[in-house]
């Protein structure tokens, strides 16, 4: 069955106020809400307007003028000149001064004995290696059995020319058979003479079959074994360096080499030695190599353990003698166009100053061009200064330069 409400019910009529004043309080209160977010967006706008207008105000407030303040103060040395040896560095390799290789001189055979062992000093003539000598001193005995036999004809010739001498004057014998034994025994002469060279070639051919030193010296090397057969062909069988005496070969630069002189001293430090010897060149080489640009200095060395044939060592070498301006190591700035100083000049203004280096010691670096020893030179800030900037020099007294052959 059907059931219609009407207003006119008094739960339907009370039912539709409840929903009409729910109604008005949501929009009221969204109402309200719309208030308080125009009300917090106008705060907003009104701070960051607040901001910006301190913002400007700072950015176009004066500023309160800095102190006037003068140029900074750098210090300077002027470092004056002193007695520097310019020193030439290079590297090279050490050998014998004269090596000399030892062969067979004579015709060879099997070894048979070995006398002496690398890193011994012998002596002129001292036997090195034996080669066996059996077949040649059977002939030899031959020989010299044939030598006796050659004398034994002599004196029979000898005697028989005698006694025809003393009978020529009876007429028993002509003249013809004086004649004919003389002959004889001159040829028996002969023949002794040749017997006894046969013999003394046979002994030189056994003593050339003992491989001697030709001087005394250092053996650097043994290359032969007991058994071998060895022969004139055989090449070297020991290295000796004559007198003991190494030498350094050390390469140098081209530019480098018009500072060098023999006679020079030269400080020479083996690759892996905590040692450094003393020595000098004894000779250039005129010859420089077209390929490395590079000539030869030829360092005498005395005869130590640590020097050996074959390895490589570093050389500082001193050169000529001569007034040089010496400052601290940090002055020297270095860049791709190479080695410069800044100076101050008189008016007080920086100036960079090309220079070229010399010998680096204890006492500073050496320069050999670009300053007399009178400039004013910026010791340490360099880095922080530009050329033509404006500074306020403070001198500092100069160390004492070290000795000369300080490296």
């Amino acid at each position: 069955m059907n059931m219609h409400l009407s207003p006119q019910d008094p739960d339907v009529r009370a039912q539709l106020e409840r929903d009409m004043a729910d109604a008005q309080a949501e929009a009221e209160r969204r109402q309200l809400e719309r208030r308080r977010m125009l009300r917090y967006g106008l705060i907003g706008l009104v701070a960051v307007a607040a901001f910006i207008g301190f913002l400007l105000w700072r950015l176009n407030a004066p500023k309160p003028s800095a102190p006037p303040s003068g140029p900074p103060v750098v210090s300077v040395i002027i470092p004056g000149t002193s007695m520097v040896a310019d020193r030439v560095t290079a590297i090279g390799s050490i050998s014998a001064r004269r090596d000399m290789p030892v062969g067979v001189a004579g015709e060879g055979g099997m070894v048979s004995a070995i006398r002496v062992e690398a890193g011994q000093f012998v002596g002129r003539g001292q036997v090195l290696a034996e080669i066996d000598s059996a077949v040649q001193r059977a002939q030899l005995a031959q020989l010299e059995a044939g030598v006796v036999q050659a004398r034994a004809d002599l004196r029979l010739a000898q005697s028989e020319l005698e006694r025809a001498q003393a009978l020529v004057s009876r007429g028993f014998i002509s003249r013809a058979d004086i004649d004919r034994r003389t002959a004889t025994r001159d040829s028996a002469q002969a023949r002794v003479g040749v017997a006894q060279a046969q013999v003394r070639e046979m002994q030189e051919r056994i003593a050339r079959l003992a491989i001697r030193a030709p001087e005394a010296g250092l053996v650097l090397q043994r290359m032969v074994e007991p058994g071998q057969v060895v022969s004139p062909g055989s090449g070297a069988l020991y290295r000796i360096a004559a007198g003991g005496q190494m030498e350094l070969r050390a390469q140098v630069a081209e530019q480098d080499m018009p500072q060098l002189k023999v006679g020079q001293t030269a400080t020479v430090t083996p690759v892996g030695s905590p040692n450094s010897y003393a020595g000098n060149v004894w000779l250039l080489e005129p010859v420089i190599d077209p390929q490395t640009r590079q000539g030869v200095a030829r360092v005498a060395l005395p005869a130590s353990p640590d020097i050996r044939a074959g390895g490589f060592a570093n050389v500082a070498i001193d050169g000529v003698r001569a007034q040089r301006p010496v400052i601290p190591q940090s002055a020297v700035q270095t860049d791709a166009s190479g080695s410069s100083v800044l100076v101050v000049l008189p008016d007080g203004t920086v100036q960079k100053r090309p220079v070229k280096v010399g010998t680096i010691s204890t006492a500073g670096v050496a320069i050999t061009e670009g300053l007399s020893g009178t400039e004013q030179v910026v010791m340490s800030a360099g880095a922080f200064l530009t050329p033509g900037e404006k500074v306020k020099p403070a001198v500092r007294k100069p160390a004492v330069p070290a000795p000369a052959s300080a490296g």
